[in-house]
């Protein structure tokens, strides 16, 4: 193929899945950019187009499949990366025509298979990145990914199949990619990883360097640097190991935002050992008390799982009473769907799709029901917000116990002077389920 040197060739991408597989997308667009390729918004301006896809559970394949199915009508020449190019026969049965393969952060490989069907430029004026990369994130907040794959194996699960073992990423390296976004703007870090507890546990928490100084390859010691950036630093994927007892005085100084996304999974002990689930042995409700004494502002989200096999009955009701004890600010509940390959398909006690569902919404029901009353309790209190979008209609923003996309929003009534990354006062005068509305007090320091 010839390139025409006064025309940079044009890359689509398509980024599909968790936070994680978008942090994979962003180093894939850097390292194109870097190499001077452009990025082409539509399917009709690019040369060729990469599809970084999801392959978690079935849904997710199929959301894949059919995005790669889009991107080839649409296109025609389509590279395939993520979890699901774990699965080639799969994606190589349903759309033979694409022109490579590769599984998760496998960014030189894809580099490599651009480079054969779309050469690489050589233009220094087109191959200019600034030092936080290219994001694919709105300019205010950003992802930060501190390690891959997991060493953990649990049941229902296939991730570590896919990803691999835990890689913690040097903690230098990972400090000044954090400046470089804090420097170009951004306001808010998001922590993510698999395990974000367990960080630094593969390298034995090795001594690394950060501004001419030692810092130790540990989440408490990353935690402690991440909070002089002096912007939000928000923590994803936390397992309840104790070692996270000692990040929560952080969050009580603010020096961290008060939240933790801790995916619990379940209350059962038996089914938590079923699961194979790290620190599943531990008194949640009791850790969760004393984080709470030590910080009473603290948001605690958590994922669980309705229907795992051999769920019974009185164990899916000691669930239900865990969460009624817990009061947890933010919950999701997946349906136990069946992977392709995770070992809890071998397990006996296959509860039937219409009990998984069914026991999923009873406890969302419940959950939005106390989710109404923590948030109800919150009017009339004055908060600090991050703000994410202005149009017409209002302003709309997040406070520390949201996260983008995933949990409630703050709408914010009357017309006034904001912008997106714009930290605001407001007092809260009306809530439901899962939002809160608010009017502007001024603009925070």
């Amino acid at each position: 193929m010839t390139v025409n040197a006064s025309k940079p060739p044009k890359v689509g991408f398509v980024s599909l899945g968790c936070p994680k597989a978008l942090v994979d997308s962003e180093q894939i667009l850097t390292k194109l950019r870097a190499e001077g390729y452009l990025i082409s918004p539509s399917y009709e301006g690019a040369d060729l187009v990469v599809v970084n896809t999801c392959g978690f559970i079935d849904a997710a394949v199929e959301e894949s499949l059919d995005a790669i199915g889009e991107a080839l009508s649409e296109n025609g020449k389509v590279i395939v990366t993520g979890c699901l190019g774990a699965k080639s026969d799969v994606i190589r049965q349903a759309h033979p025509q694409v022109l490579a393969i590769t599984g998760p952060h496998a960014a030189d490989e894809v580099l490599q298979h651009v480079h054969t069907h779309l050469p690489q430029p050589h233009d220094p004026y087109t191959s200019l990145v600034p030092p936080q990369g290219i994001k694919l994130t709105p300019q205010h907040f950003a992802y930060l990914k501190i390690s891959e794959g997991c060493n953990h194996s649990c049941t229902f699960c296939i991730i570590p199949s896919m990803r691999g073992p835990l890689v913690s990423r040097p903690i230098g390296d990972v400090l000044q990619e954090a400046k470089n976004l804090a420097q170009a703007g951004v306001r808010e870090l998001l922590v993510i990883s698999q395990d974000t507890s367990a960080y630094g546990v593969d390298v034995k928490y090795r001594m690394g360097f950060f501004g001419g100084r030692p810092v130790k390859a540990r989440l408490l010691e990353l935690c402690e640097a991440l909070a002089e950036f002096g912007i939000w630093v928000r923590l994803h994927y936390v397992y309840p190991y104790p070692s996270v007892d000692n990040l929560i005085p952080l969050m009580a100084e603010g020096k961290l935002l008060p939240y933790l996304d801790v995916p619990f999974q379940h209350a059962s002990p038996r089914i938590l050992k079923a699961m194979k689930r790290p620190a599943s042995a531990e008194n949640n409700i009791e850790r969760i008390r004393a984080w709470r004494s030590i910080c009473p502002e603290i948001t605690i989200r958590s994922t669980f799982i309705a229907g795992f096999p051999g769920e019974t009955e009185a164990e899916f009701e000691a669930l239900l009473n865990f969460i009624e004890e817990a009061r947890l600010d933010r919950v999701g509940c997946f349906a136990y769907s069946p992977v392709d390959g995770a070992a809890a398909n071998m397990l006996d006690g296959a509860v039937p799709k219409e009990i998984r569902e069914s026991r999923q919404r009873r406890l969302m029901e419940l959950q939005e029901d106390i989710s109404a009353e923590l948030l109800a309790a919150k009017i009339g209190r004055e908060i600090e917000v991050l703000v994410d979008e202005v149009d017409d209609e209002g302003t709309i923003a997040r406070s520390s116990a949201d996260a983008p996309e995933i949990d409630g929003l703050v709408f914010i009534n009357g017309h006034f002077d904001a912008e997106p990354g714009d930290f605001l006062r407001v007092r809260i005068v009306d809530a439901d389920e899962h939002d809160l509305y608010a009017e502007f007090c001024k603009v925070a320091d």
